[in-house]
């Protein structure tokens, strides 16, 4: 469905956007969408740089970022990024999700980072081993500072079906570890009853999905945000072969990339990244779509897998109007929801975050709260927050009141995001269409 903007089809959306309480500039989404329907050619290049920010990207990325903040990413991009030997690793860190999309989405919820990191090595064995050693070295080295403080990491997957903590865990999910059992090299699990190892190192053969995740402090702004780093490793043979770790190279169409200087980095290992790429890509995000449409809704999750499919795919119409969406004071909300979590681990036993902040913080998403609603809908959110905020504060080992007080104010927030874009979803109709389709694929 490749749409193009015609005057009648932008004064179309805009109508639409008017009629459901959505402020939409009109020429602005004009510009937008002739910059979209433009095809890659000698003078349109299919990965752009920005000369003046020193960023580059896919030009459909590009349209989206804004270089406000970008100070304030590239120094939180120092915490996150994995780096190692010079003559044997090299990367390129990127912003990724809301915060590569921030032209458009001026409430972003966390700092996600999207790192490519090569090794060279003789055997992928040894790359395998050195990436373990750096990514220990990363969180043990990060540990926490005063302006950081590390949460967890993601590394490798549980080879068989065994429980944890009492939890059943799946073979093949990927496995989360605390800095603690990152320490200890190794967590233990029951398998039929009886205790198993699993060993850091001895798991690196399949290191899986490599994530790490910090609080870090924005210390112009004295505010907290959750901050990770998803790392797509490559083992580069002797004879110049790039093969993906994890067995699939990720496509490159949400990132921005935040030194142009890893330009040569970024395509030497692109380059072999598939050709039916953005055929998987989409198809990946519309897995999401459907999940959190039918399995696990959450219509503002949703509507931002939907944008990245819609503007992908030619439905540049579609992705006009959900653009305009993120921009509604509501969606501040998402700021809030992502928060919350954010405020429960800064107060943890080890942290170091400073109380002072964790207070700001808390006094900040009940400012938020106020600017975004009105009415029942706002009494209810700020009494949930002030509760939140009670928990944090307290002495006492209220952990278990805690994660009841901080799953009480998610789910309050989270309902009403959904609320807000599943009303506006449903009133455009070819929206609504391509939504209730997945409704009937899973009824058959």
């Amino acid at each position: 469905m490749n749409q193009t903007p015609s005057d009648d089809a932008v004064s179309g959306i805009h109508e639409s956007a008017k009629r459901l309480g959505i402020e939409l500039d009109e020429a602005e989404t004009r510009r937008w969408l002739e910059a979209m329907t433009q095809e890659p050619s000698a003078e349109v290049e299919d990965i752009v740089v920005d000369d003046q920010s020193g960023v580059f990207g896919h030009r459909v990325s590009m349209l989206d970022f804004s270089a406000h903040d970008l100070a304030r990413f590239r120094a939180i991009g120092t915490i996150v990024e994995l780096t190692g030997p010079d003559e044997v690793t090299e990367g390129a860190l990127a912003l990724s999700g809301s915060a590569a999309q921030s032209k458009i989405q001026t409430h972003p919820g966390d700092a996600d980072f999207f790192q490519r990191f090569n090794i060279k090595a003789d055997t992928r064995e040894e790359a395998c081993a050195l990436l373990a050693d750096l990514m220990k070295a990363k969180a043990v080295g990060w540990e926490r500072g005063p302006t950081y403080q590390f949460i967890e990491a993601k590394w490798s997957s549980y080879p068989f079906a065994c429980v944890r903590d009492g939890e059943q865990q799946k073979q093949g999910a990927p496995i989360s570890w605390t800095l603690a059992e990152i320490k200890q090299g190794g967590i233990d699990v029951i398998v039929d009853g009886e205790t198993r190892r699993l060993d850091w190192h001895e798991l690196a053969l399949e290191p899986g999905w490599c994530k790490l995740d910090w609080v870090v402090i924005d210390a112009e702004r004295g505010r907290l945000t959750n901050a990770s780093n998803v790392i797509d490793v490559t083992w580069e043979a002797p004879d110049g072969a790039i093969v993906a770790l994890d067995g699939y190279l990720d496509a490159y169409f949400q990132e921005v990339y935040l030194d142009a200087d890893d330009l040569p980095t970024f395509s030497k290992v692109v380059q072999h990244v598939s050709g039916d790429a953005l055929d998987e890509y989409v198809e990946s995000l519309e897995g999401e779509v459907r999940k959190y449409l039918v399995k696990h809704p959450n219509y503002g999750k949703a509507a931002k897998r939907m944008y990245n499919v819609f503007r992908l795919t030619g439905r540049h119409l579609d992705a006009a109007f959900v653009r305009e969406l993120f921009d509604e004071p509501t969606t501040m909300l998402y700021q809030v929801w992502s928060l919350i979590g954010t405020l429960d681990n800064a107060v943890l036993p080890e942290s170091t975050i400073p109380i002072e902040t964790v207070r700001a913080q808390a006094d900040d998403l009940v400012l938020t709260a106020v600017k975004a609603l009105e009415g029942i809908e706002e009494a209810e959110v700020v009494g949930a927050l002030l509760r939140l905020s009670e928990a944090l504060e307290s002495t006492d080992d209220l952990s278990g009141a805690r994660a009841a007080q901080v799953e009480a104010a998610k789910t309050r927030v989270v309902n009403l995001i959904n609320t807000f874009f599943r009303d506006r979803l449903h009133g455009m109709p070819s929206i609504k269409e391509y939504m209730d389709a997945f409704g009937e694929a899973e009824a058959h």
